[in-house]
């Protein structure tokens, strides 16, 4: 029997696998942990890191609004690097809760994917 984790990490290498970021389109990843979460925009080809968000000091508020804000702010610093597309990485985590807070947020701020 496989935990969660590894399920996880299964998923996240399976898909892993079939995207890439590009200069053009780059790869945007979403990590959650059990306090917070972090979202960075990537391109694989250069393997650097284009724009990043994470929750660290909104504590005070509950953990959707948190992932909603984060979204919020990935889609404005992005925005400012001139990247308009992305490709979402969950990460191997479900499309549901916050990470689909964070989803939706950045396609309300601007990001398309």
């Amino acid at each position: 029997m496989t935990t969660k984790l590894e399920r996880r990490i299964k998923i996240k290498y399976r898909v892993r696998n079939k995207i890439s970021g590009t200069t053009e389109r780059p790869r945007m990843s979403v990590f959650r942990s059990n306090k917070q979460i972090y979202v960075q925009v990537i391109d694989d080809l250069s393997g650097r890191t284009l724009a990043a968000a994470s929750s660290l000091g909104m504590e005070a508020m509950p953990k959707k609004e948190q992932a909603a804000k984060v979204g919020e702010l990935i889609a404005k610093k992005a925005q400012e690097a001139g990247i308009t597309t992305v490709v979402f990485d969950r990460n191997g985590y479900l499309y549901h809760g916050r990470i689909k807070e964070v989803a939706d947020a950045a396609r309300n701020g601007g990001l398309k994917f």
